[in-house]
């Protein structure tokens, strides 16, 4: 959204190559499939996850049940990081999108690399310095966009991130989402939601194919993100 909280940021792919190897020399494999929970908020923060294959969904639920997804994340992510720095407890639940499989880090294992190479804690505080700037710059979006703004926000991330440009135009979101999905990364309401999209359909903004959303107006789009 205006910074995207789609992302594939790694923390092992800055660092030097032996301490990498450190880190993912007592890693355990896990494997998620689509739809399944990785951790919920609350759970104990006992180690961080780098995602090698397949998207994950990081979110949070109100007291009422309504969800807001805070970030999908890519090949390469970590998550759970956080734990890392202050050992509590996970302040978001994550879930997989796709099939995934991930490498399991436990708190341990990573201080005892990091006590011998302290420089991983510069790369891990960049990369939470990188994940606090998207969340100003969404809870910005969420505080002065409209809520048209919002949602083409959203069809335009994903279709940054997983976009494919078939010509004239048209690009299509290779990821199969819900009106659900659209609304929780937009913090409003499904029923706004579908309004919108309803309303982009018949002015040909957007259409749907075969189950994926396909970007037509893109420059309409981001127009709405001005207003």
């Amino acid at each position: 959204m205006v910074s995207s909280p789609l992302r594939s940021a790694d923390l092992l792919s800055d660092l030097p190559d032996r301490v990498s190897a450190g880190l993912l020399a007592n890693a355990r494999p896990v494997k998620l499939a689509a739809d399944e929970v990785l951790f919920l908020a609350g759970d104990p923060g006992d180690g961080c996850y780098r995602l090698n294959e397949g998207l994950l969904k990081v979110s949070i639920v109100s007291p009422a049940g309504a969800e807001r997804i805070l970030a999908i994340l890519g090949p390469g992510s970590l998550v759970g990081d956080m734990a890392m720095i202050d050992g509590r407890p996970r302040s978001a639940s994550v879930s997989a999108l796709r099939d995934c499989k991930l490498s399991f880090m436990s708190r341990a294992s990573f201080e005892a690399v990091a006590e011998k190479n302290p420089e991983i804690y510069k790369h891990l505080l960049s990369l939470l310095a990188a994940r606090l700037r998207d969340t100003d710059q969404v809870v910005a979006a969420g505080t002065f966009l409209p809520v048209k703004g919002r949602v083409a926000r959203a069809l335009l991330d994903l279709a940054n991130a997983f976009g494919n440009d078939v010509g004239a135009g048209r690009i299509v979101i290779r990821q199969k989402l819900s009106q659900s999905d659209v609304a929780a990364m937009a913090g409003i309401a499904r029923e706004n939601v579908s309004r919108i999209l309803n309303e982009w359909m018949r002015l040909k903004l957007i259409t749907r194919l075969s189950g994926y959303y396909c970007i037509e107006g893109k420059a309409k789009l981001e127009k709405e993100m001005k207003l």
